[in-house]
């Protein structure tokens, strides 16, 4: 009798264990499964926020090149003012020496 209680307490442990391993395979077939859709998600979210960044960098760098035109065109319309000013005062420099000469350069 104790030959048989053993032999059964065995074969139900054996049939507990193989049915346990059933449910952890589902179990973790499951959860993989859930972990590879989440890895999915995130690498899609993480394309889409690369996608954003590229549009700001974008973004500023035409930005940045509007602002170099914008920067090239003061510059240019400075240098033409200040040729325009210089040439200014050396008419005005001109004009009072001629004034204050006889105006012939041989006689100065």
């Amino acid at each position: 009798m104790r030959k048989i209680l053993i032999a059964t307490t065995t074969a139900v442990a054996a049939l507990s264990l193989a049915a346990c391993s059933e449910q952890t395979e589902d179990a973790t077939e499951a959860a993989a499964s859930s972990a590879a859709d989440d890895m999915g998600s995130y690498a899609d979210q993480a394309g889409e926020e690369m996608d954003a960044m590229g549009d700001s960098m974008e973004d500023a760098t035409n930005d940045a090149g509007a602002a170099m035109d914008e920067a090239g065109d003061d510059v240019e319309d400075a240098a033409a003012n200040a040729a325009s000013d210089a040439e200014a005062a050396a008419n005005d420099a001109a004009n009072e020496m001629a004034d204050h000469t006889d105006g012939d350069p041989s006689t100065n």
